[in-house]
């Protein structure tokens, strides 16, 4: 047999044993365009992108991958009550140095997270149950192991960005977990606005101009709102928010309806430039976890795009200088970031 005899056999072994329900091999036109895989026994749709150019021997392998992911998920799953529970959270905001921040994070000793960052489970995914949240982190031994390294338990979390703007997630945060201490890396809005934007256009879903794609959210967004508010288990992102993700005063604003100050603790993306050691020593008193240096901060995350043209660099300036001012005041401390006029 040749590669692609033994890999068309190894996809019709994968949907004969039922682990993949449907794969179907992309005609020529179609390769590159994603396929739908659905799991047999959850019904959770898997999206499996079949670049063009592949033999059938790749997408076998491809497809062999994913079902080892499936299988893990599901054991991961039934071992759920076995697992950890995070008692931190780092809620964004998007393009704001949470990659970078949960990097960190990640390399201290007394720290465990999920394994994968965005999990979204309090944004997108909440309708799929405490079951699978608590599939992506470690076994409970973990714990102990590190707590026996260590001398303290350790702090367990995860990073998804998404949870800060989302208006769900505080309550859900709350009923799972009052006492939850949550981090916040906030960024100059003008500078997220245009970075979020960026992100949102290579990864083709935002076709737009950036200053179109603003005044399309200006049109459009309040009713997309009112849409994910209206069906709760709704896994709509609320991806191309651009202007409204920078609005930092209302979004905190809504957490501290659910979580005391102190419970709340905020960097900025400023701070994690310049010393992103200082800012992990007051993460890590803020976690209850000792000190600890990594031997470096590499940053993550960090692409290079064309320069905002002035004026609309200007027009965001005005826009989020009454949001600024008052989460200034919410801070109690001033922020270097741009101001009308400096553009």
């Amino acid at each position: 047999m040749n590669e692609d005899e033994i890999g068309r056999a190894a996809l019709e072994d994968s949907i004969r044993d039922g682990d993949v329900a449907a794969l179907r091999i992309p005609d020529r036109a179609e390769r590159g365009h994603p396929s739908i895989l659905t799991d047999h026994l959850t019904g959770v749709p898997t999206i499996a992108c079949v670049s063009g150019g592949k033999t059938l021997a790749t997408r076998a392998r491809d497809a062999t991958a994913w079902r080892l992911r499936r299988l893990d998920e599901r054991t991961r799953q039934a071992t759920a009550s076995r697992r950890l529970r995070p008692n931190y959270l780092l809620i964004g905001a998007q393009k704001a140095g949470t990659t970078s921040l949960h990097g960190y994070l990640a390399a201290h000793p007394a720290v465990q997270t999920a394994s994968i960052k965005e999990v979204q489970y309090f944004s997108k995914y909440y309708a799929r149950g405490e079951p699978w949240y608590l599939a992506y982190f470690p076994l409970a031994a973990r714990g102990r192991l590190t707590r026996m390294r260590t001398g303290v338990a350790p702090a367990v979390g995860e990073a998804s960005a998404t949870y800060l703007f989302d208006p769900r997630a505080p309550e859900r945060v709350h009923r799972f977990d009052p006492a939850m201490k949550l981090i916040v890396a906030l960024r100059d809005p003008v500078d997220r606005a245009y970075s979020h934007y960026q992100m949102e256009h290579r990864w083709g879903r935002e076709p737009l101009p950036f200053e179109e794609a603003l005044e399309r959210e200006e049109a459009e967004l309040a009713a997309e709102l009112e849409r994910v508010l209206a069906d709760p288990d709704s896994e709509d992102g609320l991806e191309r928010s651009y202007v409204a993700r920078g609005r930092y005063a209302e979004q905190l604003e809504r957490w501290l309806e659910h979580f005391p100050r102190e419970q709340l603790h905020v960097v900025t993306s400023d701070e994690l430039l310049d010393d992103p050691a200082a800012v992990m020593t007051r993460v890590a008193h803020f976690l209850g976890i000792p000190v600890w240096h990594a031997p470096s901060y590499p940053l993550r995350g960090v692409r290079e795009y064309s320069t905002m043209p002035a004026e609309t660099r200007e027009r965001l300036a005005q826009t989020f200088a009454p949001h600024n001012h008052r989460l200034e005041e919410l801070l109690g401390r001033e922020l270097a970031w741009t101001k009308p006029g400096e553009s």
